[in-house]
C-alpha cells in the first residue's frame, strides 16, 4: 500500500511538472506565434525557465519526502498496518528475533554440490543470528529478547553457536515455538529463560542424524562403478555412490554418539532436568506441546502475545516490538 501511494505522489508530481512547463510553452506561443523563436530574449527566457523547473523538481522531491514521512506515520499510528510488522519502530523495548527453516552455520541458501542448484533458500545462519544478538546486547532501549523459533533443526555446531550465545545474553530471553522445534531448534530454545508452545507445538526430537541415501546398489543395476581415489582409508566415508563399509559406519556412529551425550548434557542443563530424564526422552520422537510442558521441556502453553504479557508484567514496560 505504502509502495503504491509514493510511487502515485512521484507519478502525479512528474505529471504536474510537464504540465506546467506545457502551459508556459503554450502562453509563449500565443504571444508570439511561433513555436520556437530563438531571440536573445527568448534564451533569457529559456534559462530562466530551466532554473524554475529545477527548483520546482527540487522543492517537489522536499514535499514528497515529508509527505511520505507522514503517510508511513499515519499507517503506524491509526492501524493502516499492525505495529508488528514494522522493522523497528522510535520506541522498540523488545527484539525479536526469527529462527525458521534449516539451521546452518553461514550462508543464505542451500545449494546441491553435484548439481550446483539450489535445494532451498529457507534456512537460517548462526552468524546471522548471533550477530543479532550481540547488536541487541548493545542496545540500551532493548529490554528483552524474544526467539520465535519455527524449525526442524539442523547444523549441530550452528545450534549449539545460537544457543550458547542466548544463554550469554544479559538481558531477559523467552523463547516461542510456533509450529516445530526440533532437534538444533530445540536445543537453541533451551538457552532462552523461558519457553512458550502452543498445545499443538511439535517439540524435542532429541538426537542426531547423519542418514543418507545410498546409491550404490542403483549404480550397479546401472552399470556404474565406483572408483576410490582417496590419500585415506576413510577420506570418502559417506560418499552415497558407493557401500558404507562397517569400519566406516563405526567411525560414524562413535560421532553421532558422542554429538548426542552433549545434546542431552546441554538440555539438562538448561532445563534443570536430570540427565536420565533427558536420556529417556532422546530417542529422536518430537511430542505435543501440552507433553512437552508435563516433562518440563517447555514452561508455558502460549504465543507471542503471552510471553509480551509476561513481559509486561516483569518488566514494568508496555512492550513494543523490534523484528530481526
Amino acid at each position: 500500500m505504502i509502495e503504491f501511494a509514493g510511487g502515485f505522489i512521484i507519478l502525479t508530481a512528474f505529471l504536474l511538472v510537464i504540465t506546467l512547463f506545457f502551459i508556459k510553452w503554450r502562453k509563449d506561443y500565443k504571444c508570439t506565434g511561433k513555436l520556437f523563436v530563438f531571440n536573445d530574449n527568448l534564451k533569457i527566457g529559456m534559462k530562466n525557465r530551466i532554473k524554475l523547473i529545477f527548483k520546482t523538481i527540487f522543492l517537489l522531491s522536499i514535499i514528497l519526502t515529508m509527505a511520505m514521512y507522514w503517510y508511513d506515520q499515519y499507517g503506524y499510528y491509526f492501524g493502516e498496518y499492525p505495529k508488528d510488522t514494522i522493522n523497528c519502530p522510535e520506541n522498540s523495548n523488545i527484539a525479536v528475533i526469527k529462527i525458521q527453516g534449516e539451521i546452518v552455520s553461514y550462508g543464505t541458501e542451500l545449494v546441491d554440490s553435484a548439481s550446483e542448484k539450489t535445494i532451498s533458500t529457507d534456512i537460517v545462519s548462526s552468524e546471522t543470528i548471533v550477530g543479532h544478538l550481540n547488536k541487541i546486547e548493545k542496545d540500551d532501549d532493548i529490554k528483552a529478547i524474544i526467539i520465535e523459533i519455527d524449525s526442524r533443526g539442523g547444523s549441530p555446531f550452528a545450534s549449539e553457536e545460537i544457543m550458547d550465545s542466548l544463554k550469554e545474553a544479559t538481558k531477559p530471553t523467552i523463547a516461542v515455538i510456533r509450529e516445530s522445534a526440533d532437534s538444533g531448534a530445540y536445543l537453541i530454545a533451551t538457552g532462552a529463560n523461558k519457553i512458550y508452545a502452543s498445545r499443538l507445538s511439535e517439540v524435542g526430537s532429541i538426537g542426531v542424524t547423519m542418514s543418507y541415501l545410498d546409491y550404490s546398489q542403483k549404480n550397479k543395476q546401472e552399470g556404474l562403478t565406483y572408483r576410490q581415489l582417496s590419500s585415506g582409508e576413510f577420506k570418502d566415508t559417506g560418499n552415497p555412490d558407493k557401500e558404507l563399509t562397517a569400519e566406516e559406519k563405526e567411525l560414524l556412529m562413535r560421532d553421532i554418539e558422542k554429538m548426542h551425550q552433549l545434546f542431552v548434557e546441554n538440555i539438562a542443563v538448561n532445563r534443570h532436568l536430570d540427565i536420565k530424564t533427558v536420556e529417556e526422552l532422546a530417542d529422536g520422537s518430537t511430542m505435543l506441546g501440552q507433553d512437552a510442558k508435563e516433562k518440563g521441556l517447555i514452561d508455558e502453553i502460549g504465543n507471542i502475545n503471552d510471553a509480551k504479557e509476561w513481559l509486561k508484567n516483569q518488566l514494568a514496560i508496555e512492550p513494543e516490538l523490534c523484528i530481526y
